[in-house]
């Protein structure tokens, strides 16, 4: 399955990749980021049968180039760079401020329904990783708002879902191309 998105706040594209596997999904991304702080990233994301993650490895380049290796060490508890997070203790799953995929996987683990999660957020292109608590509210007919409680507090914005649950547009920050 391919899936392409491009940023609305500034010029930006991401093109995806996920595959099914025996044990889950695989997704693979490469994506551009070229406003005010420009960078590239790759990123390579292993998903169980239930799409949650189980590691994601993230190379950024940008004016220096780092990589960084998350991966899930319990049910809610994380190792970076094969160390210990105790305080990512509690997060439920990644979200990379670059890309809507994250979206896909909180809303999935919703369930249809509203809810709250705290996330393992990655400040793109810092490479800052902290504990973000985040609010999903289904308002029907695949759209969904978003509410920062954590890292952005106040923030809003609607996310509407294609037929396949993926993000089709996110208010203000990103939107499927079409044929993806």
């Amino acid at each position: 399955m391919l899936r392409r998105w491009r940023r609305l706040d500034e010029p930006g594209l991401e093109v995806f990749r996920l595959r099914s596997r025996d044990d889950g999904f695989w997704a693979t991304s490469s994506l551009v980021h070229a406003g005010a702080d420009p960078f590239g990233l790759r990123y390579a994301w292993a998903l169980d049968r239930e799409w949650r993650t189980r590691s994601v490895r993230l190379e950024l380049m940008g004016d220096v180039c780092r990589s960084l290796m998350i991966e899930r060490a319990g049910d809610a508890s994380w190792r970076i760079d094969d160390r210990p997070r105790r305080d990512l203790d509690g997060c439920e799953e990644v979200d990379l401020s670059a890309t809507p995929f994250c979206n896909t996987l909180a809303i999935r683990r919703m369930a249809g329904a509203t809810g709250e999660l705290t996330a393992l957020y990655v400040a793109l292109p810092e490479l800052l990783i902290m504990p973000s608590r985040q609010r999903y509210e289904a308002l029907g007919n695949d759209c969904w708002r978003y509410l920062d409680c954590g890292v952005a507090e106040g923030f809003t914005a609607q996310i509407r879902l294609d037929a396949e649950g993926f993000v089709s547009r996110y208010e203000g920050l990103f939107e499927a191309l079409p044929g993806a």
